[in-house]
């Protein structure tokens, strides 16, 4: 029952079940926006929200699949007018077919490899590279992470995103209940066993009981095939995440939601906050991310070790705030009716307390104003502004909705 591949060639899944499905028919229906890489984020965790778009930039998609990270950039920075050099690295020729149909129904282009991560540096150097749900799927993830780091720019930063094991509970349990009912079966064979045995599982199955399970399910046959048949597929817990990095002589940015590796909002008792506030970062995330229990994947930009300084967008006037993942009237109103914002995330509930004048600041942040702008257009003094964006500024971070880029007019 092994979804192994010879050296050189894609495993079986991406030939017979490219994932994830993707109809390029439907392309034009609609943009699939992700995290990592999306644009926005890559100039406020790599780039310190001041990239110029206008200069040449390479970027490389590594283990590219079907294509959503490849046409959400190509989308994007064609929208901005943006001198990017996009290259796509792939093994699966399937898929690869899939992702240069969707980017011809956009009119876009990209460069396109075959090969696995490993031959990333041979393509390079690269200002920045995504590698999203690839790591934690090679035979060697720590060799995969040392190629990428040796493809980089200097200067230049990656994207990534790995699975977690506390929110997957019961997928590692299930497969190895698939490993020993199955024999040589074919890729059809295999799916079609295992949706047997998902349609009868006993209520008391830690997949069964996994708020998740539905989500994991719902990508059809090609679905279940990456979510059970992987040959190689592990889980990082944080430790994990930060040990892949080490080996591979780069050093964490920051998570793409701050806010869900702060163990202190997950704890009621004060003591025990306390506690918490006082831990360094990595332990501090190691912590939230088992009190939590919540976490199915973690997204993380990085850099080479040493070069971490600066590179996340710092609060200042000539900063340009942009509001991402949410629609800024809807923020605005809930602020301004109910003096807070209220997220869930898979299942959590996160509320924060606003003041209401805070609605007219999320209104103003159109992606074309400056920070001094804001202030001067709202008649707040400088002092005042600072207090309130502040204010503002932490729950819409810490939930990845608030970033900086000094690219206007998005």
């Amino acid at each position: 029952m092994s979804n192994e591949a010879a050296p050189g060639a894609a495993p079986k899944q991406y030939v017979g079940y490219p994932y994830p499905e993707r109809d390029p028919a439907k392309e034009l229906e609609g943009l699939t926006i992700s995290s990592p890489s999306h644009p926005l984020e890559i100039d406020h965790f790599i780039f310190g929200g001041q990239r110029d778009w206008t200069q040449p930039t390479r970027i490389l998609v590594a283990g590219g699949g079907t294509g959503d990270a490849l046409v959400m950039m190509a989308q994007v920075f064609a929208d901005w007018g943006a001198n990017v050099d996009l290259h796509y690295l792939d093994l699966s020729e399937a898929c690869r077919k899939i992702a240069e149909a969707r980017m011809a129904a956009r009119g876009l282009s990209a460069t396109y490899h075959k090969g696995d991560v490993l031959t990333a540096s041979q393509l390079g150097p690269f200002d920045y590279i995504d590698c999203s749900g690839v790591l934690n799927r090679l035979a060697d993830p720590n060799e995969g992470a040392a190629a990428l780091a040796k493809a980089l720019a200097s200067g230049g930063g990656l994207g990534a995103m790995v699975h977690a094991p506390y929110g997957r509970a019961g997928i590692y349990e299930l497969r190895d209940a698939l490993r020993s009912l199955g024999g040589d079966d074919t890729p059809s064979q295999q799916v079609s066993l295992a949706q047997r045995l998902l349609s009868g599982l006993p209520h008391t199955n830690c997949l069964a009981r996994n708020p998740f399970a539905e989500e994991y399910l719902a990508g059809g046959e090609a679905g279940v095939f990456d979510l059970l048949f992987q040959a190689h597929d592990r889980a990082y817990d944080v430790d994990g995440v930060y040990d892949l990095l080490d080996g591979a002589g780069l050093e964490m940015v920051s998570f793409v939601m701050p806010g869900q590796y702060n163990p202190q909002i997950l704890i009621a008792d004060e003591e025990l906050r306390y506690r918490a506030a006082r831990l360094a970062p990595r332990e501090a995330a190691a912590l939230a991310e088992r009190l939590a229990g919540n976490i199915k994947a973690h997204v993380f930009y990085a850099v080479p070790k040493g070069t971490g300084e600066g590179r996340i967008a710092s609060v200042h006037g000539s900063a340009v705030p942009h509001i991402i993942g949410a629609k800024t009237a809807a923020l605005a109103q809930s602020i301004w009716d109910k003096g807070r914002i209220a997220f869930n995330i898979d299942g959590l509930p996160i509320q924060r307390k606003l003041p209401q004048d805070l609605a007219g600041l999320v209104t103003a942040m159109d992606g074309k104003r400056d920070l001094n702008e804001i202030a001067q257009m709202l008649g707040w003094d400088s002092k005042s502004f600072a207090t309130k964006f502040q204010t503002l500024y932490q729950p819409l971070n810490n939930y990845n909705l608030l970033r900086f880029s000094a690219r206007r007019g998005l």
